[in-house]
């Protein structure tokens, strides 16, 4: 462990993460949670396809200008629309009773944490006292069911609900900033999708790709190693890749 004044001098104070798919691997608590008369393989790709269109719409609702909304309303009409689509048309009758659709859309709510994220943020606090956050979109009662169900344990919870606006808007970045008491270059901004990483990026924190296998499955990553300040495999060595920023 660090010493407190090594720890002190570190030049990052606080480290915000993303929480599902940085996190948390929310596609496995998808899978299990969609009926499972539907063969394990349909439903994960159903799950992925979920959470892509979940990204969609929230994309066009920062385009339009609209205001945050719940979750659940956001994954219940993606859901919805989803099942509307020909090439879902042989799962609809397993998923379109009411209780069913519901469900599913809890099960986003019960996600265990990937295997490197605990001991990560263990060392961020013990080798370089460094403040650890979430700020992620979601509602605050979505980010509470998770640190319940993970196991995780964060300094504070930012939402988009609660921080106003979703990301990659530059709203909740510089919001967390200013609740925080921290200056940009002081903060890191670790997260699996490039739009939050990039919208970290643009008010001037720091930030750290993490890549994982459930998520930005849509993404140009050609020149992801180019874009960020790190570009990581897992959690694993991220205590040493903040302390050399």
């Amino acid at each position: 462990m660090a010493s407190s004044d090594e720890a002190g001098s570190n030049k990052i104070k606080a480290a915000l993460f993303d929480f599902m798919g940085t996190c948390l691997d929310w596609c496995s608590a998808v899978t299990t949670g969609l009926p499972l008369e539907i063969p394990e393989e349909r439903r994960r790709d159903f799950a992925l396809k979920w959470r892509v269109a979940y990204f969609y719409e929230n994309e066009r609702r920062l385009q339009a200008g609209l205001a945050t909304e719940d979750i659940d309303h956001t994954l219940m009409r993606t859901l919805d629309s989803m099942l509307q689509l020909p090439e879902y048309a042989s799962l609809a009758s397993h998923i379109s009773a009411r209780d069913i659709k519901l469900r599913a859309v809890a099960s986003w709510h019960n996600q265990k944490a990937w295997p490197d994220v605990a001991g990560a943020l263990q060392q961020l606090r013990d080798q370089l006292g460094c403040e650890v956050f979430v700020h992620a979109n979601g509602t605050t009662r979505l980010q509470l069911d998770l640190i319940r169900s993970s196991g995780l344990r964060f300094d504070l919870l930012m939402s988009s609900q609660m921080l106003g606006q979703i990301k990659p808007a530059q709203e909740p970045y510089l919001k967390a900033l200013d609740l925080l008491k921290r200056k940009p270059e002081e903060c890191v901004m670790i997260a699996a999708h490039a739009y939050d990483v990039r919208g970290a990026r643009d008010v001037g924190m720091r930030t750290i790709y993490i890549k994982r296998a459930t998520d930005d499955i849509h993404e140009d990553l050609s020149n992801i190693d180019k874009e960020f300040d790190a570009v990581l495999d897992d959690m694993y060595g991220l205590a040493e890749a903040v302390r050399k920023l």
